[in-house]
């Protein structure tokens, strides 16, 4: 292992606030899932979690932001993937890439499971606009960084928010078709759906062939939805 190497691992510091953090980002999601949303307290969390109620603080100004770091951590990990792409590639091209490079369909399962259990739910749907809004940011950022500083600023944030458009999208259609199912080959599903929407993008919205019916997962051939 190189010098290089060695710093860009984390200290051990910093891997425990990770653990702690994610910790408790598991917690709240176990929670939600088990006792439903509105029926726990920060305290409730923070005892689950296995930290003080000044920890649980540290880490979380609310309940909502907890559960908004479930979809952000998918959405950091889809991030590195962007920055390891080579610094020519066009940008829409490597985010599919980087999304493609999470091959494991279960990578989605947090998030998906977090909108399933939110979508209805007025009050945590702030927790789904937070981790979005976190990840505009995010691709903002890694843009810049990118395209340099003289990028102009519309093109970034314009950029950003179609991206992130593409997410709600693919999020929306596969909850609509899937619901709740969390099986390997709904989330595959969705995984395809997020791939797909980020190459619509690309390809300007050229009109897409027709989804086999393989592709469509439980979709009978004639659905309508793809007829058009």
């Amino acid at each position: 292992m190189t010098t290089s190497d060695t710093a860009a691992l984390p200290s051990r510091r910093e891997q425990n606030k990770l653990a702690t953090r994610r910790a408790i980002a598991d917690a709240a999601l176990a929670m939600l899932r088990s006792r439903g949303a509105g029926n726990f307290t920060v305290e409730d969390l923070a005892e689950e979690a296995g930290v003080s109620r000044r920890t649980f603080f540290n880490y979380f100004p609310s309940l909502e932001a907890a559960l908004a770091s479930v979809t952000e951590g998918f959405l950091d990990h889809a991030l590195e993937q962007f920055r390891l792409r080579p610094s020519d590639e066009p940008i829409l091209d490597s985010a599919r890439a980087a999304l493609m490079a999470l091959a494991d369909p279960m990578t989605v399962s947090p998030m998906a499971e977090l909108f399933s259990l939110t979508h209805d739910n007025r009050a945590l749907v702030r927790s789904e606009l937070e981790a979005w809004d976190h990840c505009t940011t995010q691709i903002i950022d890694a843009a810049r960084l990118r395209l340099g500083p003289d990028v102009d600023e519309l093109y970034l944030r314009a950029l950003a928010g179609s991206i992130i458009s593409c997410g709600k999208a693919a999020m929306s259609v596969w909850f609509e078709q899937h619901g709740p199912d969390l099986s390997p080959e709904s989330l595959a599903s969705l995984r395809q759906y997020l791939i797909d929407a980020i190459g619509l993008l690309g390809s300007g919205f050229t009109a897409p062939a027709p989804r086999s019916p393989a592709s469509r997962g439980t979709q009978p051939a004639a659905d309508p939805q793809h007829s058009a």
